[in-house]
């Protein structure tokens, strides 16, 4: 695919093309050019940095909470489709310059990922499977009409960024923590018209955050900073499942993409969660009430069947209404991998990817069957699930094995092997070094 905004084909072919470029993952340049189809294709060799001469202070943690604290740099690169993409640059962190008009302030042209890098134990900075990330914008792009790029070489913008803010935001005296990233495609060009830009903007930024996921990875460090919200982590978070009137997501729409689209109009619910006590909202879809996610996470459940079979299930990507997370599928492949035979006292169990609805969950709580329940994913990493209401029943899961804020044997053994990996502890390729630039 050309580098040009994407054709008016069928939502339901640019569902399909995008669930394609998630599992292939190789981009259609030309051999050795990173040209795509005659125009400049997305070049990271080719940046140029401007560092910072007024660096910014590192904040304090009442800075993290509102999720603002960036870094003193940032990546920008501009797109036509005339031209292609032009010179990356990595310079000061500040103001992007949009007219009023521009094609993302009125059609939600834009989508973005959210990824870590990591200062492990040994001293160094990794990226958690971040080939992933770039595969799924790619696909996200394409459903919305943005540019295409190769993802290798969005993944080399990233790395060049964190090679230079590492030293400074993630000092080596300070292991276990991390820097939240945020790669972002937006369409920029000031038209009101009704089609797909033909100018855009990519810009990759970096921020200090909060560890939401319990006190796992908690340190000594004031990187490590402990919200409100880690409270609730470590006991279990509380779900509100949507009314019947509110759906995040719907088979052939955008679930699937990680578009700004997904989660605005999510925040209505979220807020209601809020207010209610609840953590964030579980959300269901169709008269059969079928779980897909949680807040922005993946769910999953453990359970044993009414024949005996011990599972863990999760919600499918076949109808794209949930989002291809790349925690989901980290567990899954752990589980299929290495939960054969048992490890360390955990049951092997049968790997499921399934709809299943809030009766199934319902049933399964009252005849004892649930044996744990998490949410994975970015922010929240792996969190155990300790409640559930629904419809005006309460649901209580069980964490009795808490496990780090994990909560279950199973999620904390999930949560435990993914941590040794992107902190350094287990050597896996999942876990890319990223050389710092001192």
């Amino acid at each position: 695919m050309a580098p040009s905004a994407t054709s008016s084909a069928a939502v339901e072919g640019l569902a399909q093309q995008a669930t394609k470029h998630i599992n292939a993952g190789n981009a259609p340049k030309t051999r050795d050019t990173n040209v795509y189809s005659g125009v400049q294709g997305l070049n990271a060799s080719a940046l140029i940095f401007t560092r910072n001469t007024q660096p910014r202070p590192i904040p304090d943690t009442s800075e993290l909470e509102n999720m603002n604290a960036t870094t003193d740099h940032m990546i920008t690169c501009t797109w036509t489709s005339s031209t292609g993409w032009q010179t990356p640059h990595l310079l000061p962190y500040g103001p992007l310059s949009l007219l009023p008009t521009a094609s993302v302030l009125h059609y939600a042209t834009e989508c973005f990922e959210g990824m870590k890098c990591y200062r492990g134990h040994d001293g160094r900075i990794r990226l958690f499977r971040p080939d992933q990330n770039c595969i799924r914008m790619r696909s996200s792009a394409a459903r919305i009409s943005l540019p295409d790029f190769d993802p290798e070489q969005l993944q080399q913008l990233i790395s060049a960024l964190v090679s230079v803010e590492g030293e400074k935001w993630l000092p080596k005296s300070e292991p276990a923590t991390f820097l939240y990233l945020r790669p972002t495609l937006i369409g920029s060009e000031s038209t009101l018209s009704l089609r797909g830009p033909k100018e855009a903007l990519l810009y990759i930024v970096a921020l200090r955050f909060p560890t939401l996921d319990g006190p796992q990875e908690v340190t000594s460090s004031p990187n490590a900073v402990s919200l409100g919200n880690e409270v609730a982590a470590a006991q279990g978070l509380k779900l509100l499942a949507s009314s019947e009137g509110m759906v995040r997501a719907w088979p052939g729409g955008f679930g699937f993409a990680k578009v700004g689209a997904n989660y605005g109009p999510s925040f209505l619910a979220n807020v209601e969660a809020k207010e209610r006590g609840y953590d964030q909202i579980l959300w269901l879809f169709g008269p059969q009430d079928e779980v897909t996610e949680a807040g922005a996470s993946n769910f999953f459940v453990v359970w044993v069947t009414r024949d005996g079979t011990l599972q863990l299930v999760t919600a499918p990507l076949r109808d794209q209404v949930i989002l291809n997370g790349i925690t989901r599928r980290s567990v899954l492949e752990l589980a299929r991998t290495r939960l054969q035979p048992p490890v360390g006292g955990v049951d092997p169990l049968e790997v499921v990817e399934r709809k299943f609805s809030m009766n199934d969950v319902e049933e399964a709580v009252g005849e004892g069957r649930l044996v744990e329940a998490f949410v994975c994913g970015t922010a929240y990493f792996i969190t155990a699930v300790s409640h559930i209401h629904y419809r005006g029943k309460d649901l209580d899961i069980p964490t009795s094995k808490a496990n780090g804020g994990s909560g279950g044997t199973y999620a904390g053994t999930f949560k435990t092997w993914l941590t040794d990996i992107i902190y350094g502890e287990e050597r896996h390729e999942w876990g890319v070094i990223v050389e710092e630039n001192e």
